[in-house]
């Protein structure tokens, strides 16, 4: 095996070491026992693409399939507080515009979008801003901000067990091949890619956690290591971190075309935020 260099921290190790590593999935572990014994996990599969429920424990389940168990839901509380609220010079609301939040049952599911006004593919938090900043004239939100996690999980709940729909033919075809490119592209000093975990590792234990395929159909998501709700883009960082890679800045080219193939990679998968994940 490839070395990078002495005293690899213990976590980026496990990776390395994953090809020695036992503990599928379809085996269950000491850790997460018998998880693939759960009949809820049927409708979180389509084909051969799992979401992340599928490697989730039955209590991480539990909490997701529960509304006031799901910490996510505070964040979705203070967006239903904001949807009604005027802001900006304009002196409007989201609820101006839009009416009830409840019609935008499936506006979710095909972001990120490509938009001839920008050029460029928009994720669903860039429409959010732009609402913000040219309809009502208001402050644009900060990627992670409580307020523009809160309204992104509050809209894709309308949409919750919708099957993904991203679309990656004609003009965003070729955002999709550069965040295809980026999914495959070895980098940091580890030298390792996303899809040596979510690929070619999906199942397989690193160290007490089971890596899953990846899949973006949970976003944002209530993660219990962070203890708050937090956005793809935050994944996306916390990987590049953990192989010592750059990150790229949340809301960037980048991160957006990786949204994009990530996205597409769930076409199918119910759409479950705000999920639960570990």
């Amino acid at each position: 095996m490839r070395r990078y260099w002495t005293g690899v921290p213990g976590v980026v190790a496990a990776v390395l070491l994953l090809a020695a590593t036992t503990g599928a999935a379809q085996e269950g572990s000491a850790v997460y026992g018998d998880i693939m014994n759960d009949p809820r996990i049927k409708d979180h599969i389509v084909g051969d693409k799992h979401s992340g429920y599928v490697y989730a424990t039955v209590a991480t389940r539990d909490m997701q399939e529960d509304d006031f168990k799901n910490p996510a839901f505070t964040w979705v509380g203070l967006a239903e507080d904001l949807w009604g609220a005027a802001e900006g010079t304009a002196g409007k609301s989201c609820a101006d515009c839009h009416g009830a939040v409840e019609t935008l049952k499936g506006v979710s599911l095909g972001y990120p979008k490509y938009r001839d006004k920008t050029a460029n593919m928009a994720a669903l938090e860039h429409v959010i801003n732009e609402c913000r900043t040219e309809r009502m004239g208001a402050d644009a939100w900060k990627w992670e901000s409580d307020q523009m996690l809160g309204m992104t999980a509050h809209v894709k709940l309308q949409s919750r067990g919708m099957p993904i729909d991203v679309a990656i033919d004609g003009p965003a075809r070729p955002f999709f091949e550069k965040g295809r490119e980026f999914y495959f592209q070895r980098r940091g000093q580890l030298d390792l890619s996303c899809n040596m975990c979510h690929l070619d590792n999906a199942g397989n234990m690193i160290r007490a956690d089971l890596l899953s395929h990846g899949m973006g159909n949970g976003f944002p998501t209530y993660r219990l290591k962070w203890q708050k709700l937090g956005s793809l883009h935050r994944r996306f960082t916390g990987c590049n971190k953990n192989i010592r890679a750059e990150p790229f800045k949340r809301g960037s080219e980048e991160y957006t075309n990786l949204e994009l193939f990530v996205m597409w990679r769930s076409n199918g998968l119910p759409s479950e935020a705000p999920s639960v994940r570990r």
